[in-house]
């Protein structure tokens, strides 16, 4: 009888542990946004303590110490960066990225300075590529074994049990490893391509290789599509709005779905009730206002000429804009437009159509508004003070570059310093490094990285210095 009893409850915990699937919860809006979970580790989640080990094993193929020095900004006592969540799966804590590790950034005063976080704007640091690339060679490292990884776990006192170290020697690090050397294999089409730097991620093309686009017979013009990541703000005023830096998809309900994809969240694992929560609280959501003095009387005659060149294309201002508002929201053909294409001819008609039909059988939830355009999407302007580097791909430095003709703007910089340039409207571009940590040169001559564009009497960069001053001026007000 005591065997029986044991037998059924021990049958009933094994049966409790590997059926559970419960997020870290948060009660404060904002950490909810910065580690709260998608859904994403179900499926791609890393277990919490390889997570934690790998960085030690493998420093050889990080730029530095930690995820840190590939830009990841970890607050004040928290263990894991911002945009990392974590959920226990079947009895083991595992980790993966969430929006904000694209919708998230930092901005500093002086280099000395703490970081001021700011949620919804576009992540100015992080560089995604660079850490798949550390993954997949972690993975391809005949280090990548359980008795290594599970004795760094050891040794930084990080504690699983006897089920949990069983699984992870026998089982899970070597499904771990051969997922990543799959995917590895995948995406290698991408990794021949040039580095993207912090801030910057190949969206869709990722999306091809999962829907088994053979990606080898591809055109050389599809295989690049790094864009800027961008913010998020105020999306209750971008509803009918055509999103996606090429307009590509009118339903903000869709691109958040699409968006939960790329953290790893397929129409099986979606955490919805989290995503419904994100919907809301980003219908609202608003920039931080600008941190320095406005001078107000040039910002008075900025907003005159922001009135005549720049209104009809990205709304009133930057709190009063909506869909509908003369070409706002709407696709600029890119004959007009003039900047680097390479981002719009990587997203094909083929791909939206395979897109259409990704939630099939989910109802309501399938995607049926993604469409192949054919220039950019005319944004809100809504905090683009913390939105530099600026153009789709982020190729010019500042809104003073940007408000010159594409032959005076820098042909190259650094990104990824969150120090901010007030005078220039952007952040420090022209330094290469800081104490240890050294940015990522960005060279406007690499395929992808073109910052012509947007440029003549209608965009501005004919206009005399002390009229560029004041429409600087009063784009700090937005």
């Amino acid at each position: 009888m005591l065997l029986v009893v044991f037998l059924v409850v021990a049958g009933i915990c094994l049966v409790l542990r590997f059926t559970s699937n419960s997020p870290v919860s948060y009660d404060n809006p904002q950490d909810r946004f910065k580690y709260g979970s998608t859904g994403g580790e179900i499926d791609s989640g890393i277990p919490y303590s390889v997570w934690k080990a790998l960085p030690e094993l493998f420093p050889e193929y990080l730029p530095g110490k930690g995820y840190a020095s590939l830009g990841f900004l970890y607050e004040e006592g928290k263990d894991l960066p911002i945009g990392v969540s974590m959920r226990r799966v079947q009895g083991v804590d595992r980790v993966f990225f969430n929006c904000a590790i694209c919708h998230a950034g930092s901005y500093r005063k002086a280099p000395s300075d703490a970081p001021q976080y700011v949620v919804g704007m576009p992540s100015n640091t992080v560089d995604l590529r660079g850490f798949y690339e550390f993954l997949f060679n972690a993975a391809k490292s005949e280090k990548f074994n359980p008795g290594l990884i599970l004795a760094e776990i050891k040794r930084q006192g990080i504690h699983e049990d006897l089920l949990n170290r069983t699984i992870l020697r026998y089982y899970a690090i070597f499904a771990m490893q051969n997922s990543l050397v799959g995917r590895s294999d995948r995406l290698s089409f991408i990794m021949s391509e040039p580095e993207f730097g912090p801030g910057r991620i190949d969206t869709f093309n990722p999306a091809k290789a999962l829907l088994n686009f053979r990606m080898c017979k591809a055109p050389d013009s599809e295989k690049i599509g790094v864009a800027d990541f961008p913010s998020i703000w105020n999306q209750r005023q971008r509803e009918g709005m055509q999103l996606h830096w090429d307009g590509n998809n009118t339903s903000v309900d869709e691109r958040n779905r699409s968006a939960a994809f790329g953290t790893g969240a397929y129409p099986p694992t979606l955490d919805r009730d989290y995503l419904r929560w994100a919907e809301g609280w980003l219908l609202d959501a608003k920039p931080p206002k600008y941190p320095y003095s406005i001078d107000q009387g040039r910002a008075a005659r900025g907003a005159q000429i922001y009135a005549t060149l720049c209104a009809e294309c990205h709304g009133k201002n930057g709190q009063e804009f909506h869909a509908g508002e003369a070409k706002l929201g709407t696709v600029t053909p890119i004959e007009y437009i003039g900047t680097d294409r390479s981002r719009l001819d990587s997203y094909t008609y083929d791909l939206a159509a395979n897109q259409n039909l990704i939630y099939a059988g989910y109802g309501e939830e399938r995607f049926s508004h993604f469409r192949k355009t054919y220039g950019y999407a005319n944004m809100p302007l809504d905090g683009i003070w913390l939105r530099a580097p600026y153009l789709h791909n982020g190729s010019v430095a500042n809104m003073r570059e940007l408000l010159e003709p594409a032959a005076k703007r820098v042909k190259v910089f650094y990104r990824g310093n969150d120090v901010y340039d007030p005078d220039n409207l952007g952040f420090v571009y022209n330094v290469p490094d800081q104490g240890d940590h050294k940015f990522f040169r960005y060279d406007t001559i690499v395929p992808g990285n073109g910052n012509r564009g947007h440029e003549g009497r209608a965009y501005g960069t004919d206009l005399i210095p002390a009229d560029k001053d004041a429409l600087i001026e009063y784009l700090k007000t937005f």
